[in-house]
C-alpha cells in the first residue's frame, strides 16, 4: 500500500490557480523530488499535504487515512514532519532547547525529550553546538537545526522544502549524505529543491510542476530529457536549438 496518496488536489488564491489537479503516490522508503520554476506550485502542494491550508478540491491520504484538511499539529501527530524554505528557530533558545521542542511532541517527559534532542543533534552533526543560542547560527546550520527538530518528532514521512538553498557545494554534499542517512533509517522523503545536482542525485522519482500542473513524472534520467521539462526550465528557443 502506498504511504501517501494525493488525489486531484487543487488550490487557488483569488484568481490565481496555484495547483491544479495534482495526483501522485509515494511508496514507503522512497525519495520523491518535486521540481519546477519559481511559482510552479511546489510549496503550495507541501502546504496542503502538511495541513497549512486545505485543498479546494481533491483528497490526501496517509497510511490509508484521509488527512485532507486536518490541522498541522494533527498531521504531525500522525508522524508527518516538514521543514520550511526560511528557517525560523526560536532565536533566544539554545540549539538543544530548539530540538527539544520537537522532542516534546512524542516523548513522555522533559528528560526523554532532552535525550531525543541530544541524539538528533549528534545525528545531524551539531552535538558540539548544543549550547549555542539559535540566532547565532549560520543559515546552513539553521537548516540542520530545523531538520534535527523535525527528526525529534520521529516522522515516518519528511517534507523537505529547499534544505540545500544557499549552501556551498561542500555543504550541499554533506546535506545529501544526511538525507541518505535519514532515508536509510526508514523515513520516507518528499523534497522540493532547485539544486539539480541534489535532486537528481537523491530522488528515486521526480515530479515536475509548471503553472500548478504536472508536466512530467518519472525516474531522474527520463525527466531530465523530457522536452516539456526542458522547455519549462530553459525556454523554447534553447530546446529547439538542440542544446539540451
Amino acid at each position: 500500500m502506498a504511504l501517501l496518496e494525493v488525489q486531484g488536489i487543487s488550490k487557488s488564491f483569488g484568481g490565481l490557480q496555484a495547483v491544479k489537479d495534482l495526483t501522485f503516490t509515494l511508496d514507503p522508503g522512497e525519495i520523491l523530488g518535486i521540481i519546477g520554476p519559481n511559482g510552479a506550485g511546489k510549496t503550495t502542494a507541501f502546504n496542503m499535504i502538511a495541513g497549512t491550508f486545505p485543498p479546494d478540491a481533491g483528497r490526501i491520504r496517509f497510511k490509508g487515512e484521509d488527512i485532507t484538511g486536518l490541522h498541522p499539529w494533527n498531521i504531525s501527530h500522525r508522524k508527518v514532519a516538514r521543514t520550511f524554505q526560511l528557517s525560523k528557530p526560536f532565536g533566544d533558545l539554545s540549539v538543544l532547547e530548539n530540538v527539544m521542542v520537537g522532542g516534546f511532541h512524542h516523548q513522555g517527559s522533559r528528560a526523554a525529550a532532552r535525550r531525543k534532542a541530544e541524539a538528533m543533534l549528534d545525528f545531524v552533526g551539531m552535538a558540539g553546538q548544543a549550547g549555542i543560542e539559535a540566532h547565532n547560527l549560520t543559515a546552513t546550520d539553521r537548516k540542520r537545526l530545523e531538520l534535527a527538530r523535525c527528526l525529534a518528532t520521529d516522522p515516518e514521512m519528511l517534507l523537505l522544502d529547499e534544505v540545500v538553498a544557499g549552501a556551498t557545494p561542500n555543504e550541499a554534499s554533506e546535506m545529501m549524505e544526511l538525507i541518505r542517512k535519514i532515508r536509510a533509517g526508514g523515513t520516507t522523503i518528499v523534497m522540493v529543491e532547485h539544486v539539480m545536482r541534489v535532486i537528481m542525485g537523491l530522488s528515486h522519482r521526480i515530479l515536475v510542476l509548471h503553472h500548478g500542473e504536472t508536466i512530467a513524472m518519472g525516474p531522474p534520467q527520463e525527466v531530465s530529457k523530457d522536452p516539456l521539462v526542458l522547455k519549462a526550465y530553459l525556454g523554447v528557443r534553447h530546446v529547439q536549438s538542440g542544446h539540451s
